[in-house]
């Protein structure tokens, strides 16, 4: 594993998660688990084996999760759900999990 939580391990979180929202969006653009895990390894490559106890959250990252916020907020909801983290994910734009979504669709 990395050292870290990205906006690509958000990514593969939501697909891996399976009933969420986000997780069926992806499916029915006929992104799954195996092939953007590929994608991110092409990206950053693999990750050491050794995972630290405490893995921060890249900067990029927490900016998702604002995005993801606003993104509940602004729809009226008073909660943060997978539709929301994969809407602050392409509002993002810029991280590994958005150029893994613009690869694989």
């Amino acid at each position: 594993g990395h050292n870290f939580v990205g906006t690509e391990q958000i990514l593969l979180g939501l697909i891996g998660e399976g009933t969420g929202i986000a997780a069926k969006v992806l499916k029915s653009m006929g992104i799954n688990l195996k092939d953007a895990r590929v994608e991110v390894e092409k990206i950053i490559g693999r990750g050491s084996g050794f995972v630290a106890v405490e893995i921060p959250f890249t900067p990029r990252a927490k900016r998702v999760l604002e995005l993801s916020l606003e993104e509940a907020r602004q729809l009226g909801h008073n909660y943060i759900g997978s539709e929301h983290l994969l809407l602050g994910l392409l509002r993002e734009g810029e991280g590994v999990a958005a150029r893994v979504l613009e690869n694989l669709g």
